[in-house]
Protein backbone atom coordinates (compact mmCIF):
# COMPACT_ATOMS: atom_id res chain seq x y z
CA UNK A 1 0.00 0.00 0.00
CA UNK A 2 1.47 3.32 -1.08
CA UNK A 3 1.79 6.35 1.15
CA UNK A 4 -0.73 8.32 -0.95
CA UNK A 5 -3.34 5.56 -0.56
CA UNK A 6 -2.96 5.85 3.20
CA UNK A 7 -2.77 9.65 3.42
CA UNK A 8 -5.14 11.01 0.74
CA UNK A 9 -8.29 10.72 2.90
CA UNK A 10 -6.73 12.88 5.62
CA UNK A 11 -5.03 15.37 3.29
CA UNK A 12 -8.07 17.61 2.85
CA UNK A 13 -9.09 17.68 6.54
CA UNK A 14 -5.49 18.59 7.42
CA UNK A 15 -5.48 21.28 4.74
CA UNK A 16 -8.77 22.60 6.14
CA UNK A 17 -7.23 22.72 9.63
CA UNK A 18 -4.20 24.64 8.35
CA UNK A 19 -6.38 27.15 6.48
CA UNK A 20 -8.59 27.55 9.57
CA UNK A 21 -5.56 28.16 11.79
CA UNK A 22 -4.27 30.85 9.42
CA UNK A 23 -7.74 32.45 9.23
CA UNK A 24 -8.14 32.42 13.03
CA UNK A 25 -4.66 33.85 13.55
CA UNK A 26 -5.09 36.57 10.90
CA UNK A 27 -8.44 37.71 12.27
CA UNK A 28 -7.53 37.14 15.94
CA UNK A 29 -10.68 35.06 16.47
CA UNK A 30 -11.28 33.35 19.80
CA UNK A 31 -13.99 31.24 21.41
CA UNK A 32 -17.06 30.38 19.40
CA UNK A 33 -15.92 32.45 16.40
CA UNK A 34 -12.72 30.43 16.17
CA UNK A 35 -14.58 27.14 16.51
CA UNK A 36 -17.00 28.21 13.79
CA UNK A 37 -14.07 28.99 11.47
CA UNK A 38 -12.66 25.50 12.08
CA UNK A 39 -16.02 23.94 11.22
CA UNK A 40 -16.48 26.13 8.13
CA UNK A 41 -13.10 25.13 6.68
CA UNK A 42 -13.65 21.48 7.55
CA UNK A 43 -16.95 21.54 5.67
CA UNK A 44 -15.53 23.40 2.67
CA UNK A 45 -12.08 21.85 2.36
CA UNK A 46 -12.04 18.77 4.59
CA UNK A 47 -15.32 17.47 3.23
CA UNK A 48 -16.05 19.55 0.11
CA UNK A 49 -12.70 19.28 -1.63
CA UNK A 50 -12.24 15.65 -0.59
CA UNK A 51 -15.62 14.80 -2.15
CA UNK A 52 -14.70 16.70 -5.32
CA UNK A 53 -11.42 14.79 -5.46
CA UNK A 54 -13.23 11.49 -4.99
CA UNK A 55 -15.78 12.44 -7.63
CA UNK A 56 -13.04 13.21 -10.13
CA UNK A 57 -11.56 9.78 -9.51
CA UNK A 58 -14.87 7.94 -9.88
CA UNK A 59 -15.71 9.85 -13.08
CA UNK A 60 -12.36 10.10 -14.87
CA UNK A 61 -10.37 7.04 -13.76
CA UNK A 62 -13.18 4.70 -12.69
CA UNK A 63 -11.39 1.42 -13.39
CA UNK A 64 -8.36 2.47 -11.35
CA UNK A 65 -10.60 3.56 -8.47
CA UNK A 66 -12.63 0.34 -8.63
CA UNK A 67 -9.46 -1.76 -8.47
CA UNK A 68 -8.17 0.25 -5.49
CA UNK A 69 -11.44 -0.51 -3.65
CA UNK A 70 -11.32 -4.18 -4.64
CA UNK A 71 -14.40 -3.99 -6.86
CA UNK A 72 -14.88 -5.12 -10.45
CA UNK A 73 -14.03 -2.60 -13.15
CA UNK A 74 -16.54 -1.29 -15.66
CA UNK A 75 -19.48 -0.84 -13.31
CA UNK A 76 -21.85 2.09 -13.87
CA UNK A 77 -21.89 2.65 -10.07
CA UNK A 78 -18.74 4.69 -10.59
CA UNK A 79 -20.61 7.34 -12.57
CA UNK A 80 -23.36 7.60 -9.96
CA UNK A 81 -20.96 7.82 -7.03
CA UNK A 82 -18.80 10.29 -8.93
CA UNK A 83 -21.73 12.59 -9.64
CA UNK A 84 -22.89 12.37 -6.01
CA UNK A 85 -19.37 13.15 -4.76
CA UNK A 86 -19.02 16.10 -7.12
CA UNK A 87 -22.45 17.49 -6.18
CA UNK A 88 -21.84 17.21 -2.44
CA UNK A 89 -18.34 18.62 -2.88
CA UNK A 90 -19.84 21.74 -4.44
CA UNK A 91 -22.36 21.96 -1.59
CA UNK A 92 -19.43 21.69 0.82
CA UNK A 93 -17.72 24.63 -0.86
CA UNK A 94 -20.96 26.61 -0.56
CA UNK A 95 -20.52 26.32 3.22
CA UNK A 96 -18.04 29.19 2.83
CA UNK A 97 -20.98 31.42 1.90
CA UNK A 98 -24.00 29.90 3.66
CA UNK A 99 -24.27 29.11 7.36
CA UNK A 100 -26.79 27.88 9.90
CA UNK A 101 -29.20 25.22 8.73
CA UNK A 102 -27.20 24.83 5.50
CA UNK A 103 -24.31 23.42 7.53
CA UNK A 104 -26.63 21.00 9.29
CA UNK A 105 -27.94 19.80 5.92
CA UNK A 106 -24.39 19.35 4.61
CA UNK A 107 -23.30 17.35 7.63
CA UNK A 108 -26.48 15.25 7.55
CA UNK A 109 -26.40 14.51 3.82
CA UNK A 110 -22.71 13.90 3.33
CA UNK A 111 -22.34 12.36 6.79
CA UNK A 112 -25.04 9.76 6.20
CA UNK A 113 -23.55 8.89 2.83
CA UNK A 114 -20.05 8.58 4.32
CA UNK A 115 -21.29 6.47 7.23
CA UNK A 116 -23.18 4.20 4.82
CA UNK A 117 -20.09 3.88 2.64
CA UNK A 118 -17.97 3.17 5.72
CA UNK A 119 -20.34 0.43 6.85
CA UNK A 120 -20.21 -0.95 3.31
CA UNK A 121 -16.41 -1.07 3.59
CA UNK A 122 -16.68 -2.93 6.91
CA UNK A 123 -19.17 -5.37 5.34
CA UNK A 124 -16.83 -6.01 2.41
CA UNK A 125 -13.91 -6.54 4.79
CA UNK A 126 -15.72 -8.89 7.17
CA UNK A 127 -17.98 -10.81 4.80
CA UNK A 128 -15.88 -10.89 1.64
CA UNK A 129 -12.35 -10.46 3.03
CA UNK A 130 -11.81 -7.34 0.89
CA UNK A 131 -8.56 -5.85 2.18
CA UNK A 132 -7.97 -3.55 -0.81
CA UNK A 133 -6.30 -0.28 0.27
CA UNK A 134 -9.33 1.90 -0.49
CA UNK A 135 -11.75 -0.52 1.13
CA UNK A 136 -10.15 -1.58 4.41
CA UNK A 137 -7.65 1.25 4.75
CA UNK A 138 -7.78 4.87 5.82
CA UNK A 139 -10.86 5.54 3.65
CA UNK A 140 -12.95 3.20 5.80
CA UNK A 141 -11.97 4.99 9.01
CA UNK A 142 -12.46 8.41 7.42
CA UNK A 143 -15.95 7.46 6.23
CA UNK A 144 -16.92 6.22 9.69
CA UNK A 145 -15.26 8.82 11.93
CA UNK A 146 -15.15 12.12 10.04
CA UNK A 147 -18.94 12.67 10.11
CA UNK A 148 -18.87 12.10 13.87
CA UNK A 149 -16.10 14.69 14.18
CA UNK A 150 -18.15 17.21 12.16
CA UNK A 151 -21.24 16.62 14.32
CA UNK A 152 -19.13 17.14 17.45
CA UNK A 153 -17.79 20.44 16.04
CA UNK A 154 -21.30 21.61 15.13
CA UNK A 155 -22.73 20.71 18.56
CA UNK A 156 -19.78 22.39 20.28
CA UNK A 157 -20.39 25.58 18.23
CA UNK A 158 -24.08 25.57 19.08
CA UNK A 159 -23.47 24.88 22.78
CA UNK A 160 -20.79 27.55 23.04
CA UNK A 161 -23.09 30.03 21.33
CA UNK A 162 -25.91 29.19 23.73
CA UNK A 163 -23.58 29.79 26.71
CA UNK A 164 -21.93 32.99 25.45
CA UNK A 165 -24.54 34.55 23.20
CA UNK A 166 -21.86 35.29 20.57
CA UNK A 167 -22.78 35.06 16.90
CA UNK A 168 -22.27 31.66 15.32
CA UNK A 169 -23.90 29.32 12.81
Amino acid sequence: MGVMQILWPIFFPLLGAIIAAIHIYARKYTGVAALEIVLMWQLAVGLGLSLLYGGIGHLFVPDQVAESIGWPVGSPFQREVGIWDMAMGIVGLLCLKFRGEFWIAMIAGAGLFCMGAGLGHVWELVVNGNTAPNNAGTVMYFDLLYPVFLVILLVACRNMYARTGNKTT
